[in-house]
């Protein structure tokens, strides 16, 4: 990729889209079906699996942990991999590895999962705000299947040390992440605890989780990843911004990703006459929520985003960047505990402005969508994009025709 100017301008389309964008394969299910392949008896075989920040440092653990992965370009997409892994069939090759997970929160909780499967000691650790993120709900899940795990305040760094597990029933909150939850369940069946892990106070069917016991169900060695459609809300939502039509190549007609709502919501949100319109981050959007509140001042009755409170201890506050650059912008946004509230603008109230990120991905890439609006906005550490889509930029230009 080349390097980006930093802050990077946005430049408002001149004309309304049409075209179709090719996006990277989902980080979400890349991960799982990483995990799922190491689990596997036999050698699985991943296409169209994302290659960013986020999936290389698992696979760099799978490496770490003695596993035989092969990476081999993509012939459709710079940005995604064809990834082969030979199954140890629940075992784990080492004894003793340090795993570097970066900000990665799916491979800091998957891995810490699936290290006990092993037998011996593994040190885990990411960078500043991984420390701070939340691991206190695996871990205490994690010991009550004697797993002895050393970590001051329940974050990582972590060292674990497994002899031999010890299955019982546990009930997971999903309050902090429901990682916690899909960790657990992606390594329930190799560990001999089928059925003995449970959520506490919500169904088992519903967002990242319902991925999880999804592809447990249709994951097999020969495996397509689907488009991220996480990734594909910001083209979307630039279509609907701007006018003109813009489609995301190989949209998967039964999707596993909770954002393959997006449109549905988009759509009505943008027909609401009264308000503001109403959205549950738990239930009915993943992270193309954030897409949603960048385009909530052109919103009818605007955005009210509910159940997010878990928003808070992701890349960075979420919550708290999302309504301090939208006011940065002119917008009208106010916070919640467990959400935001943003108004529709008036004609001319919002302006340009340098958008801080928070080395936060998708604060980089739903602000550069209201750029193509909105003049004068700039992205601060562009680059920060590497985490899921490494070529955002590229692709953005891809509106202009």
């Amino acid at each position: 990729m080349k390097p980006l100017p930093d802050p990077y301008p946005i430049e408002p389309l001149s004309k309304p889209p049409d075209c179709t964008v090719i996006v990277p394969g989902s980080k979400s299910i890349t991960n799982r079906a990483l995990i799922l392949a190491a689990l596997s008896t036999e050698t699985c075989t991943l296409r169209g699996a994302l290659w960013a920040d986020d999936t290389q440092v698992m696979v760099d653990s799978l490496w770490e942990l003695g596993f035989n992965v092969q990476v081999d370009p993509d012939p459709l997409e710079e940005c995604n991999r064809t990834i082969t892994v030979v199954g140890r069939g629940g075992r784990i090759p080492a004894k003793k590895a340090e795993l570097y997970v970066g900000n990665a929160g799916t491979a800091a909780r998957f891995l810490t999962a699936l290290v006990c499967l092993g037998h011996g000691e593994y040190v885990i650790r990411g960078n500043e705000r991984m420390h701070e993120r939340p691991m206190g709900e695996l871990f205490q899940a994690l010991r009550q299947w004697g797993v002895e795990i050393e970590a001051e305040g329940d974050h990582l760094p972590a060292v674990v040390r497994v002899k031999r597990l010890q299955p019982t029933p546990i009930a997971i909150s999903t309050d902090d992440s429901t990682q916690f939850a899909s960790a657990m369940i992606l390594i329930e069946r190799a560990a001999g605890a089928q059925g003995q892990v449970s959520l506490k106070g919500v169904p088992d069917e519903y967002g990242y989780i319902s991925m999880t016991n999804r592809l447990l169900t249709t994951f097999d060695p020969d495996f397509r990843i689907e488009p991220d459609l996480s990734s594909a809300s910001y083209f979307l939502a630039a279509a609907h911004l701007c006018g003109g039509k813009v489609e995301i190549a190989d949209w998967p007609g039964d999707s596993l990703q909770i954002d393959r709502e997006f449109p549905d919501f988009l759509r009505s949100a943008s027909q609401a006459n009264s308000g503001p319109y109403e959205v549950s981050r738990l239930s009915h959007l993943g992270d193309s929520a954030m897409t949603l509140a960048v385009c909530a001042p052109f919103l009818p009755a605007g955005l009210k985003l509910t159940d997010a409170a878990n928003m808070r201890l992701q890349e960075t506050d979420r919550i708290k960047a999302l309504v301090t650059e939208l006011g940065r912008v002119g917008a009208r946004a106010e916070e919640q505990a467990d959400g935001l509230t943003v108004w529709p603008a008036d004609a001319g109230q919002l302006h340009g402005a340098d958008i801080e990120t928070y080395d936060d991905h998708r604060m980089a890439m739903s602000f550069s969508v209201l750029g193509l609006k909105v003049p004068g906005i700039r992205i601060k550490n562009p680059a920060c994009v590497r985490k899921t889509f490494p070529n955002f930029f590229e692709k953005l230009e891809q509106l202009r025709g």
